[in-house]
């Protein structure tokens, strides 16, 4: 009992650590919080109770890994080890439910009372940066078992038999496929590494921010409650009075089956059943996109405008203007959608409801004069901070208006062909509506002038420093727009960036254009990957090789590739339907030729990192070591390209 109380004064923070990552992420930062410091301090054995001896890996003699408090078979590490477990065993139990209990209800240990108990006040971690959040949406995804492998491999340094081991004794199944799951989590989060992001601030559940719940809507409940107390009460007094004349009890009438019985479709099409989440959800969850936004604008509360929306996306008559993105259903909901938006914009009234697949757009005339009602639709799976960031609410000829996600604090547009001038404030008002923000003209060549973007910034109460890029493609959801830089650059590009730099707006400012391409197509989010620089023959200065990519919300992605010479940026190799320039499809390799200044011509060509030879054949046949490739050709001769990659496998090219 000495050795364990020992190591949970010694440890604490370690154990209210792994109890925290390991938590389900859809309690919420505070109620995660509550939980893991509950289960650490509920970890300690009984009065008297021995502890244990450890078994196999990091028991006596074994090896506790290079994060495990301790030394080989000392007492502190028995006590931590017994300790460790039983904080496992309570936190993989958390949201374990026995199977006849009622859905509807929290697992039992949710609804067990104890110690720490907290009023009036909300806790949570600071708030880390980009790779923290990316981590955390990664982990929201993953089983229980899972997560505690990921953080037993990586924060506490067990290898994985002592995890599995770990793991079998707290209670888990299926500690293959969770261990599985942990590595690949740990391979595909950011640069820093999943044991780096696991000992930062953000997942440290002891090292809190505090702030009040939301004391208007604690006001009107206490006034609510009061009037209840005082209603009951006169209800009360009038029962026992009627009562006493001996008036007969009103007779209550018995529901029929047809009364009880609602489907699910007639329930979907209620405005009073409609999903609202509370204004400050957003601020305390892993999950951080639409399903997290309150309800705002003016007429949140207009019932007929509401009605009427659910109604025509129930049943549109021919009359009304459907337009949906590629892939996107335009079926009813299957149940009470979530409403977003509610107001009048530009002489339309809006209405904006997500159903956790799509987001609708219900629009008509503010007056209710001329004009045939609207539906848009959009793919919105699987949004993100930045994806699920911002909708189009109303859109002219010229401009668009943005309702923006309750986690934007800053609001700016910039023009993506001038990287050099600065970004301008955009107004925001009181319900998440921008000023109008001026839409891309033309298309590439003379008459793309300009490119304007949104560029906003997140609240530091989800992730810190993050500013992104947004730009309209004619869909309700604006695309992200990302960055990867070249190979040498510091620190490794391991996966897209913000595109908010200097190398970033710069790169960004020569593919602006080749955006329209993309109008209408459904696309959530493009990348342009600068994979080579290659120096030109004859002294003609140095180009990059920037493969862009769309993803859209289908799931098919697009590529481009993009030869940026010193005075011209030709697209040199299309593919569609691709897992090319993608961490599926990290390998590229692409040709053209190039006409130097003395009149030669040539073919060159450039391969992503890992190329170690590029071999020509057909019109040109040419072989080069290295990622790049410049031998002398014909005008208009064609080749073949393949790459032979470290891995020793082959590699074609795109054309």
């Amino acid at each position: 009992m000495e050795q364990a109380e020992a190591a949970l004064v010694e440890h604490y923070p370690r154990l209210v650590r792994l109890a925290y990552i390991t938590l389900p992420p859809s309690l919420g930062r505070h109620r995660r919080v509550l939980a893991a410091h509950a289960a650490v301090q509920r970890a300690l054995p009984g009065t008297g109770a021995p502890v244990p001896a450890q078994r196999g890996p990091g028991g006596p003699g074994g090896q506790a890994g290079p994060g495990g408090p301790g030394g080989p078979g000392d007492g502190p590490r028995a006590g931590y080890a017994h300790l460790r477990l039983r904080v496992l065993t309570a936190v993989l139990a958390y949201d374990r439910r026995p199977r006849w209990w009622p859905a509807a209800l929290p697992a039992p240990r949710a609804l067990r009372p104890g110690l720490p108990l907290v009023y009036g006040l909300r806790l949570f971690p600071r708030s880390g940066g980009a790779d923290e959040l990316a981590l955390e949406q990664a982990l929201s995804g993953a089983t229980a078992t899972a997560r505690a492998a990921l953080v037993l491999h990586r924060l506490e340094g067990l290898e994985d038999p002592a995890v599995r081991t770990l793991l079998a004794e707290a209670g888990a199944s299926d500690t293959g496929s969770a261990l599985r799951t942990a590595h690949r989590l740990a391979r595909t989060v950011a640069d820093r590494g999943a044991d780096g992001l696991f000992g930062s601030d953000g997942f440290d559940p002891c090292l809190v921010h505090t702030r009040p719940t939301d004391l208007l809507r604690r006001r009107q409940r206490t006034r609510l409650g009061w009037g209840a107390v005082a209603v009951a009460a006169a209800l009360t007094a009038a029962a026992v009075t009627a009562g006493g004349e001996g008036s007969p009890a009103a007779p209550v009438p018995e529901a029929t089956g047809a009364a009880v019985r609602t489907t699910v479709g007639a329930r979907a099409l209620n405005p009073s059943l409609l999903e609202r989440a509370p204004d400050q959800e957003w601020a305390d969850t892993s999950r951080v996109d639409y399903t997290v936004w309150p309800a705002r604008g003016s007429r949140t509360g207009d019932k007929a405008l509401l009605g009427r929306a659910l109604r025509v996306w129930a049943n549109p008559a021919r009359t009304v203007r459907i337009t949906a993105t590629p892939g996107t259903p335009t079926v009813p909901p299957e149940k009470s959608p979530r409403l977003l938006y509610a107001g009048e914009t530009d002489g339309t009234a809006v209405v904006l409801l997500h159903d956790d697949q799509r987001v609708v757009r219900y629009a008509e005339p503010a007056d209710g004069k001329g004009g045939a009602p609207a539906l848009d639709f959009v793919r919105t799976d699987d949004a993100d901070v930045t994806t699920g960031a911002a909708l189009v609410v109303s859109r002219t000829a010229d401009s668009a208006r943005y309702l923006l996600a309750p986690w934007i604090a800053e609001s700016t547009t910039r023009d993506l062909l001038r990287p050099n001038t600065p970004a301008a404030e955009l107004k925001t008002g009181d319900d998440g509506v921008t000023d109008p923000v001026a839409r891309p003209t033309g298309t590439t060549g003379s008459g793309c002038t300009s490119w304007p973007a949104l560029q906003l910034r997140s609240s530091s109460r989800i992730v810190e420093k993050h500013a992104f890029l947004l730009t309209d493609l004619g869909d309700l959801a604006p695309v992200h727009l990302t960055y990867t830089p070249p190979p040498g650059s510091s620190p490794p590009a391991r996966q897209p960036r913000e595109a908010t730099g200097g190398p970033a707006l710069l790169n960004w400012a020569r593919t602006a254009c080749e955006l329209g391409q993309m109008r209408g197509q459904g696309v959530r989010s493009v990348n342009n990957w600068e994979y080579a620089l290659q120096q030109l023959p004859e002294s003609g200065g140095k180009a990059s090789w920037v493969c862009t990519r769309a993803d859209t919300w289908q799931g098919p992605g697009n590529v481009s590739v993009q030869l940026q010479l010193p005075d011209s940026a030709p697209v040199v190799a299309r593919a569609r339907n691709t897992a090319a320039c993608s961490r599926f499809g990290q390998h590229v390799l692409a040709g053209a030729t190039w006409r130097a200044k003395s009149g030669q011509w040539y073919l060159i060509a450039a391969g992503s990192r890992l190329v170690r030879s590029i071999e020509a054949t057909g019109g040109v046949r040419a072989t080069a070591n290295g990622t790049t490739m410049a031998v002398r050709a014909g005008k208009g001769a064609r080749a073949v390209l393949r790459a032979k990659l470290a891995t020793g496998d082959t590699l074609a090219g795109l054309n």
